[in-house]
């Protein structure tokens, strides 16, 4: 899929068009931000950076002028959104934005630091985990980009390892003229014999957000939930891009397991429910300390966190606490029913995360169970 777009593009083309998993930024038409970005004094102290955008950016074409950042994601042009957004603002750096799965990234970063040949000067992953054993290990950046202290506290380390750039919810969706007046509200509602053969969504077992999403489902619902969603025949596919382009596509009216804005009025609404359970999560981002290109990567997060780049965010929240979202949403973190802070908890839990990604892998087929007429081998509490 593309980068994520602006906020009034998703509002005409509708949830379809935002991105998957681990994904952010602005769209191309945010303009340089006029908003100041830490100073010399903050790098040393842990004070906030006074250095405005121009000055890092006069700096860090000093340096060399250039950033090299790997990004959470599905597809490789999502981030196209971002990087041209970037460049439009900050000509002549070179920027190499290169877009895979988390899971996939940290790998590739952790086998560098071994081998001591280290490519990203940031990373921005969906894998939360991962920042808390790098600073933990020594290997981020300890720095605070103008606004910092705006940033809501579960969104940012303390110390400024890392920071949260965009704010990010998983939901349901569907077509507006596929489902009419019939449209589903809750997830519950995805059992209705209507929509047998109908649903499009991302493997839970694949996507550790989906899993976390789907892990909420059975909280609230029960495992009978999850048999009852086995029995619909549903389209599973890899990349939380997959439920919005089956439905944007016409393939399916339904998708489950991606992202959108509650705001959209285009064809394909994602679903923010009233009190049925959704995920959401910021973003993080950091700087490795021994990044070769730590100015520009500084700019890159003050651009980021500047409120030009924020407020135009694609979901329409943000991840600072002086930015209103638009009217008809509250900050994500004011919605009980998104588990802001459940996500980072879960990450955290792999020996957990991988029981739960086998027991769904059971339960869509893809395990086979107790050959038992009529079921999976499994049961309600399994």
């Amino acid at each position: 899929m593309p980068s994520f777009p602006s906020r009034r593009r998703l509002l005409v083309t509708g949830a379809g068009a935002a991105l998957g998993v681990g994904a952010l930024g602005a769209s191309p038409a945010v303009a340089t931000p006029a908003a100041s970005a830490s100073s010399s004094a903050g790098r040393s102290s842990g004070a906030e950076e006074t250095r405005s955008l121009d000055e890092l950016y006069r700096a860090a074409l000093a340096e060399g002028g250039k950033l090299v950042i790997y990004a959470g994601g599905d597809t490789p042009t999502q981030q196209d959104g971002t990087k041209a957004a970037f460049l439009k603002a900050f000509p002549g750096i070179d920027l190499k934005l290169i877009v895979d799965y988390s899971k996939y990234h940290d790998v590739r970063v952790d086998n560098q630091f071994a081998t001591r040949t280290l490519v990203p000067d940031v990373v921005q992953l969906q894998t939360l985990q991962d920042f808390v054993r790098w600073k933990s290990q020594g290997r981020l950046l300890a720095y605070k980009p103008a606004g910092f202290s705006k940033v809501h506290e579960g969104f940012k380390d303390p110390q400024g390892a890392w920071v949260a750039i965009a704010a990010i919810g998983f939901s349901f969706m569907y077509g507006t003229d596929a489902v009419g007046a019939d449209a589903p509200r809750t997830p519950l509602d995805l059992l209705d014999p209507k929509w047998k053969g109908k649903i499009a969504s991302s493997f839970p077992h694949d996507d550790d957000a989906v899993l976390f999403l789907y892990s909420l489902y059975v909280k609230h619902y029960g495992w009978d939930f999850v048999a009852g969603l086995a029995a619909q025949n549903v389209r599973f596919a890899r990349g939380s891009n997959s439920p919005g382009d089956a439905v944007r596509a016409g393939q399916y009216p339904i998708g489950v397991g991606g992202s959108g804005s509650a705001l959209s009025t285009g064809p394909v609404k994602w679903v923010l429910p009233d009190s049925a359970p959704f995920m959401a999560w910021g973003q993080r981002a950091a700087i490795l300390k021994a990044a070769k290109n730590s100015t520009a990567a500084k700019l890159y997060l003050n651009w980021q966190l500047s409120t030009a780049v924020q407020g135009s965010s694609f979901s329409g929240w943000s991840v600072r606490t002086d930015i209103t979202p638009p009217a008809g949403l509250k900050p994500v973190w004011e919605y009980p029913n998104a588990n802001v802070d459940g996500f980072p908890r879960f990450m955290s839990d792999r020996a957990e995360v991988e029981r739960l990604k086998q027991t769904f892998a059971l339960y869509f087929g893809e395990v086979k169970g107790d050959p038992t007429p009529g079921f999976l081998g499994l049961h309600p509490g399994a």
